[in-house]
């Protein structure tokens, strides 16, 4: 997403059949929230009230792209 995206918290308030989902922010602005699609394969789903990371950039506040993190044992 460019060098000028940001990274928020967010908490998923509904997830549709489609691999999208609705999240809420702290300050109560909602937006639409997916995993791309490198990032798929190690998405295991979030689920109604998780928390998830998402990263947004400041052209279009609308959609979120929720970050996959690996832990490396």
């Amino acid at each position: 997403m460019g060098e000028k995206a940001f990274r928020v918290d967010a908490c998923v308030i509904k997830a549709l059949s489609n691999g999208t989902y609705f999240a809420e922010l702290s300050n109560g602005h909602r937006l639409t929230a997916f995993v791309g699609e490198r990032d798929k394969k190690k998405f295991a789903g979030a689920n109604v009230g998780d928390t998830v990371k998402l990263q947004l950039t400041p052209y279009d506040l609308s959609v979120g792209r929720i970050l996959v993190e690996t832990k490396d044992l």
